[in-house]
This record gives structure tokens, sequence and C-alpha cells, in this order.
């Protein structure tokens, strides 16, 4: 028997240890292919708007490389530290330190050359299909199966290095120890785990804040507390495992009624070793479920979030002409609009009204508006009108004004933003009292007003008598066309915005929005994050279920020996096999659990940027990744007790 060959029979000899680690890689290996194929399709990649699309699958690709860079590392760390024993005995035999290091980086390139082959395989087998759903995803033609070379190279060149790195790196793992320490490593008995009250404490107190600030947060803030937050709710989460949980079995324990009732006291006397073995793994498994569920969840609600760009795009195309109207740039953009819309055969309605943009001398409050827009009443109701939004606002008195929302998502900053009252440059005073129930011009087509807290206020409308009275430094012109379904207006005017849109605040004689081309834009990009995120979200359920049954197997000889003394002491087959199936549910749908709980915080506090409810799609993701992991632990569980039964007598 050659060297190779005793390296190959190694790992075939333990293929249902390496069996999760080997699915999970080639897993892996498939989606990164898919993804690349999809990035380099011709269709993807020469299109402006589908563009979008393949850059949000590159990031994909990169989080799938970077996570299983990490899952392989641990992987490969816990398979050597489990196979200590064996070292010792081939060191111990003559086996030198160099064939020790030389078989073991063989065998994982082995798993990690199977692996790139097989996904590689399973990749191009599956390829017409997953365009076909990518295409489902994205709202366009299904794409026709295409095999750019970037696709194959991409994926073997960089799996290939990522295998080779990490098998180099298994040197490291091995270490310098000598022979007979890796052979007792195998006979180590377990000592009482070692629990601190206080860091127990600091555990609980973390989650509690890191929850507590998530619910707390606003929308002015959640972009500010969401790497503090997650910060706590991670070393909250590490404590959790490796001293909090510990800490309360310890207090069971302590409950004799309980702890001495039934076969609570070998459940729970065994779920302590075992806890304290798998912390940092149940960890790994917490916070990537929880990233999984949070990212699937949030792009879930891509119906919610189109809805809401509907409400923000009155018009399907808006036209700001700068400081005059009727001029000869202004008549020739607007008649190239019409004659698009017309050879769309779309039927539309125009609106035309007049802008003032006041000089502002001060204003109250912690900002400074220099340029300040302002909408007639009048005009406002028009826009309303035409766009088919109702509106039962009052008409504005004396110096009242409407500060003009130019999203939904301003509706959730209303609540902390100060009103403040302008003084113009001729004396008169504005005072905000209060916000439109409706954006009356999308925005992009008017200068914002300077907030601290963000959002897209855009001017403000106020009494028609008002309104006549004021002399403005410059007068806009607004012209809306208004289609019944604004979408059909994808690559309307492409000459004057190629992306859909020219800001008021660009060096330009007019400020233009493409509804169309914007919402297309936008769902486009909002369904590809749906779907790359299902598609890391897969990644991360896998690895983390592999995680689990690679330990169970680890563990498996102890356990046959373990159970086997527990049947000759008289226990049935029916307390067995309650013993290990609460401690396999314990193992389970604790970390599953914990990353629910995180995740609906964290929902909590995204919510405040969304104006309309996510909460449905959020409920139906969190159902489904449960429904899944109850259906992956039957599997196991069964595979699990009849392994664990096999030799017992």
């Amino acid at each position: 028997m050659t060297f190779r060959q005793f390296a190959y029979r190694n790992v075939t000899r333990n293929k249902r240890k390496y069996a999760a680690y080997f699915v999970s890689s080639a897993f892996s290996v498939m989606v990164f292919f898919l993804c690349a194929l999809f990035i380099y399709h011709p269709a993807i990649s020469q299109d402006m708007i589908l563009g979008t699309a393949a850059n949000t699958m590159m990031v994909a690709e990169g989080i799938i490389y970077v996570f299983c860079s990490l899952f392989v590392l641990v992987s490969v760390g816990s398979f050597l530290q489990s196979r200590n024993l064996e070292f010792g005995i081939l060191l111990m035999h003559g086996m030198t330190k160099q064939q020790l290091n030389l078989m073991v980086f063989l065998e994982n390139m082995m798993i990690g050359g199977s692996a790139i082959l097989t996904g590689t395989l399973l990749g191009l087998l599956l390829g017409k299909l997953f365009l076909m759903i990518g295409s489902g995803f994205l709202g366009i033609p299904p794409l026709t199966f295409h095999l750019p070379w970037q696709a194959p190279v991409l994926t073997i060149c960089s799996f290939v290095l990522l295998f080779i790195l990490i098998s180099l790196s298994t040197f490291v793992f091995i270490g310098n120890e000598a022979p007979r320490g890796l052979f007792q490593g195998g006979h180590r008995g377990n000592g009482e785990p070692k629990v601190s009250k206080e860091l127990a404490l600091i555990s609980g107190l973390l989650l509690l804040a890191g929850y507590g600030l998530a619910a707390a947060t606003t929308a002015t803030t959640v972009e500010i507390m969401m790497v503090p937050v997650v910060l706590i709710t991670v070393c909250g989460t590490y404590l959790f495992y490796t001293q909090l949980s510990l800490y309360i079995v310890g207090m069971l324990r302590k409950l004799r009624r309980f702890y001495w009732k039934h076969t609570h006291i070998l459940t729970f006397s065994g779920l302590s070793y075992r806890w304290k073995d798998n912390g940092r793994m149940f960890f790994m498994v917490t916070i990537v479920s929880a990233v999984s569920f949070t990212s699937v969840g949030v792009f879930a609600s891509i119906h919610t979030l189109s809805r809401e760009l509907k409400l923000d795009y009155p018009a399907a195309v808006g036209y700001v002409a700068k400081g005059g109207g009727h001029t000869s740039s202004e008549e020739k953009d607007l008649r190239g609009i019409t004659a698009e819309l017309e050879q769309l055969g779309l039927t539309y309605e125009t609106l035309r009204i007049p802008l003032k943009v006041a000089a502002v001398v001060s204003q109250t409050g912690p900002d400074h508006t220099l340029q300040l827009p302002l909408m007639s009443y009048r005009n406002y109701k028009l826009a309303l009108e035409h766009a088919g939004f109702s509106s039962n606002e009052p008409p504005l008195e004396g110096n009242e004004s409407l500060v003009m929302i130019g999203s939904q998502r301003d509706r959730s900053l209303t609540a902390e933003r100060f009103k403040a009252t302008y003084t113009l440059k001729q004396g008169i005073q504005i005072e905000e009292t209060g916000y439109t129930q409706h954006v009356p011009v999308a925005e992009y087509l008017l200068p914002e007003l300077d907030g601290r807290g963000g959002g897209d206020f855009s001017g403000l409308v106020i009494s028609d008598s008002l309104y006549n009275l004021v002399i403005p430094v410059q007068q806009d012109w607004y012209t809306g066309f208004y289609v019944d379904d604004f979408t059909r207006t994808v690559g309307v005017a492409s000459e004057l915005a190629a992306k859909g849109k020219v800001p008021y605040e660009e060096k330009s004689a007019y400020a233009v929005v493409i509804s169309g081309t914007l919402f297309e834009i936008q769902r486009t990009l909002y369904s590809t994050m749906l779907f790359a995120s299902l598609l890391v979200g897969t990644v991360f359920f896998i690895a983390a279920g592999s995680f689990l049954y690679f330990r169970l197997y680890m563990d498996l000889d102890h356990d046959r020996l373990q159970y086997s003394t527990l049947s000759k002491m008289g226990l049935t087959d029916q307390e067995l096999d309650r013993i290990a199936t609460l401690q396999l549910a314990l193992m389970f749908f604790i970390p599953v659990l914990l990353a629910v709980l995180h995740s609906l915080f964290a929902f909590i506090a995204l919510q405040r940027l969304f104006y309309l409810s996510i909460a449905a799609e959020t409920g139906a993701v969190l159902t489904s990744y449960l429904a899944a992991q109850t259906l992956y632990f039957f599997f196991i569980r069964s595979r699990y007790l009849r392994n664990l039964k096999k030799n017992l007598i």
C-alpha cells in the first residue's frame, strides 16, 4: 500500500464523519459556480439595469467564499482535534512529523478536490434551472443556458486556492506536541465545567441591553445603533453558551425535586459536558442563523418595498426646469418625453405648475436652509389629484405650512424632526405646522431641506395668499406626466437621464425623474438581494446543520459506550430514546430559537426604516426555517439513534 493509498483509505473509512463536511463544501462550490454563471451571462452583464443584479450577486459570492473559508478552517481544526489518538499511534509506530503533515494535507486536498469537482458538475447540471429561477425572481424572460469561461475558472481557482491554504494551515493545528501527549489526548477525562457567576450575569445583561437598544431605536438612530447593538449581542451570545447556559444547568442540578426525577439526572449531567465541548460551535450556529434569518426576512419584504416605491413616485415622468420656463431647451426636452410616451402607446395627463425658491435669512432649530422651495396649496391639491391620491387636509391659513415628504421613509422621521419657523429675506415668516399626507413631487426634483436626521423632505406647501406674497430668488417650473401604469416608462428619456434621474443638486438646467426606470432598478436590486440572500441563507443553514452532524458523530463512540452501560444497568429503550432525544432537541433548537429571538429584535429595529409593515413576511421566513430545522432534527435523530444502538448488548 502506497502512502497516497493510505491517506485515501483514511478518508473512505471515515466517510460518515466527513459526510456533512463534504456535502456542505460541495454545496457551497455549487452555489458559487451558479452565481458566477449568472453574473457573467451576457444578457445580465451587458444590460444597464440588470448590471445592478450582477453586482449584488458578486457580493453574495464574496460572502459565500469568506464564510466557506471560516467553515472549512473550523471544520478541519475540529477534525484534527478529534484524531489526536490516531496521530499519537501513528507517530509512536514510526511515522515522522513531515509524513503526518503530508498525510493530513493529502486527505484535505482529496476531500476538497472531490467537493470542487462535485459542486462544479452539479452546477453544470442545475445551471439551466438556476437561470430560469433567477429570471423569475427578476421578472425577465427566461435566460438561455450559457457557459462563460469565467464561471468554471473563477470557481475552480478560488476553491483550489482555499483548500490549499487551509490544508497548509493544518500544520499549525497539529503543532509539535509529543506523541505521548497526542496518544493520551484520547483518554483525557472531562473535568467539571467551570462557570463564572459574574460572566453569566454579564451575558444576561448584554443580551438584555442588545434587545433593549434594538427595541428603543428610532428611524433616525437605527443606522447609528446598528454596529453597537450587533457587537453587544454577539458578545452576549458567546458568553451565553460558554457561561450562562452552564450556570443555568448547574442551577437545575441543585433543584433536587427536578434533578432526581425520572431520567433528568442522566439527561442534564451529560448535557453539561456536551454543552461545554460544543459551546463555540453553538455560538457560530446561532450567529450564522440569525444573519440568515434577518437578511432573508428583510428582502422577502420585496412586495412591501414595491408598494412603498409606487407611493414615492406620483408622476411617471417628473421634470423641473430651473430658473424659469418656456425656454428652448425645456420645450425640446418636454417634446422628446411626449413623443416617447406616445410611441409607447401610453395615455397620459400633464400637469405644469410653478415652484418658488425663496431665500431664508434665519430659521429656528439646529439646521439652516439656504434655498426654500415653496408650492401653493392649490397646486399641491392638483398634484395629488393627478397622482390619484385622496387627501383630507384642511386649507392652510396665515403663515402655516406643510413640509413635503419625499418618500415613505420620511413618515417615520417626522416624529423626531424639529419643526422650524423660517424668516424670508422680505420679512415674511413661515411656520412648519405639519407634513403632507402624500408625496406631491418625487424626490430628487427639489432641493432637500437641510436636516441632521436625514430624510428627503423637499420644501413647503403654503397657502395661496401667502404664496402670492413671496418674492422668489428663483422660480422653477414642474411638469409631471401621469399614466395609469408608470412601470411601463422604463427607458423613457434615457438621453436626459441614463439611470432614471438627474437630481436637482447636479449642475444642470433641469432635474428629471423617470419613475419607471428608477422603480425597475430598485425592484431588480431588491429581487436580486432576496435571491442572493436565499442562496447565502441556504449555504448558512446547511453549514450549521453540518456542524451539528459533525459534533454528534465525533462523540458517537463515547455515547455508544455510555448508553451500553446504561442499558446494562436496566434502562429501557424508551428511556434511552427519551434521554437522547431531549439532549439532541436542546442542541438543535436552542441555537435556532436564540437566533430567531435575535432576528425578531433586528426586525423590530429595521421596521423603523419602512412605513408599511413587514411582519407577515418576517413571520413566514422564521416559520419556514423552524419547519426546515424540525424536519432536519427528526432525520438526524432517527439516524443517530439507529447508529447508537448498533452495538448495544
